[in-house]
């Protein structure tokens, strides 16, 4: 009768960790994704006055500066889904926008020199390192919650609750959309 006791104690003990478990990987999965939006908005914000400098000296680049507040505004409604392959998608979009818009900026020497413009170059690079460093995060949490919600004896409890696999936010296969975006002038 006590071995029966101890066992179904150790059974409820491993049961309530495991459940624990799930609840720990999916919230710091829920802020790793909370931290990738945050970083997205401020991209999002920087985007229209690094695009208003550079109009100021590229008036005549009208092509290049809708496609990139097209891309913005694509990426900003994918964002808003939550969903991790429409908002890659989307990003992968915008930074090569934001690639063109940088080349079209070499043109012009004096945009290059303008405090305001490299100002806000420096603040979109950081934005482009914290929102990368945001991601591995926020994968590192996902695999981590989708091996517990498939690896045995877990996966029975991941099934029971209704746990279930979330998806990576990953860049597309194009080695071109792999590359930061290059503010380097």
């Amino acid at each position: 009768m006590t071995i029966l006791i101890i066992i179904l104690a150790v059974i409820v003990f491993w049961f309530v960790l495991a459940y624990n478990g799930f609840i720990r990987l999916r919230t710091r999965s829920n802020e790793a994704w909370a931290d990738i939006d945050v970083q997205l908005k401020r991209r999002y914000d920087l985007i229209p006055n690094l695009i208003t400098t550079v109009q100021g000296y590229a008036a005549h680049e009208k092509e290049v500066f809708t496609r990139v507040t097209e891309a913005r505004s694509q990426a900003m409604q994918a964002e808003a889904t939550g969903d991790p392959a429409a908002t890659g998608r989307a990003e992968n979009m915008l930074s090569g926008a934001l690639k063109s818009l940088f080349a079209v900026s070499e043109a012009y020497p004096d945009l290059k020199a303008n405090q305001n413009f490299l100002e806000l170059q420096q603040e979109l690079s950081d934005t482009e390192n914290k929102i990368q460093a945001a991601r591995r995060f926020y994968n590192g949490n996902v695999r981590d919650l989708n091996i517990k919600v498939q690896s045995f004896p877990s996966n029975l409890i991941a099934n029971w609750f209704k746990f279930t696999k979330k998806e990576f936010f990953e860049l597309e296969e194009d080695s071109a959309a792999k590359d930061p975006v290059k503010v380097n002038f």
